[in-house]
């Protein structure tokens, strides 16, 4: 990952490599299949998966802290607010990886689930009900609910791996993490 740091801004201070839960499960991502970077921030994720020879989709509200990425060479960048009651931009689109973290808004989540095309990954992991006593996030509709990844692939994909619990690093908290993929037949 050379020079990843180099393109994170003091926004994302404390998450400034890739996700342990996502560098774990990357190979559940079929090789060269396209990544969709959700709520990407400063594009960790995204930057991963470039350098694993993914085609790769950045979707945020603010694409300022990967404005240093090239378009083109399998970098797409879409700057969209997913909150703001408009149909899911990409409800018409798959994805051989569908990566996720911290990033919650429930409304979009099957969307978030369908995104995954046959054979691929969704690798999501966020923040669940008693990170309140860590901090931020705090609020209830960034928290999920223990087992809400679970029963949101339920029957639509199905569960390679899971966790939910606290964790030190990269900042104390109570996390969420699922990692499941759609069958390819």
């Amino acid at each position: 990952m050379s020079g990843l740091s180099d393109h994170l801004t003091n926004k994302h201070a404390g998450f400034r490599t890739p996700s342990a839960w996502v560098t774990r499960w990357a190979d559940m991502v079929p090789p060269g299949r396209p990544v969709l970077d959700l709520a990407c921030g400063n594009g960790r994720h995204g930057r991963f998966f470039l350098e694993r020879g993914h085609p790769t989709l950045f979707v945020d509200k603010d694409l300022s802290a990967v404005s240093d990425l090239p378009k083109g060479n399998g970098t797409t960048l879409m700057e969209v607010d997913l909150e703001d009651g408009s149909p899911f931009p990409l409800a018409d689109r798959q994805f051989g990886g569908v990566i996720v973290t911290c990033y919650l808004h429930r409304p979009i989540l099957p969307a978030i689930i369908d995104a995954v095309a046959p054979g691929g990954a969704l690798i999501y992991e966020t923040f669940a009900r008693g990170n309140e006593a860590y901090g931020h996030p705090a609020r209830e509709a960034y928290l999920l609910e223990e087992g809400e990844l679970l029963r949101a692939v339920d029957g639509v994909l199905s569960v390679r791996a899971y966790e939910h619990g606290y964790d030190a690093l990269p900042k104390p908290g109570i996390r969420q993490r699922i990692c499941a993929y759609r069958r390819a037949d």
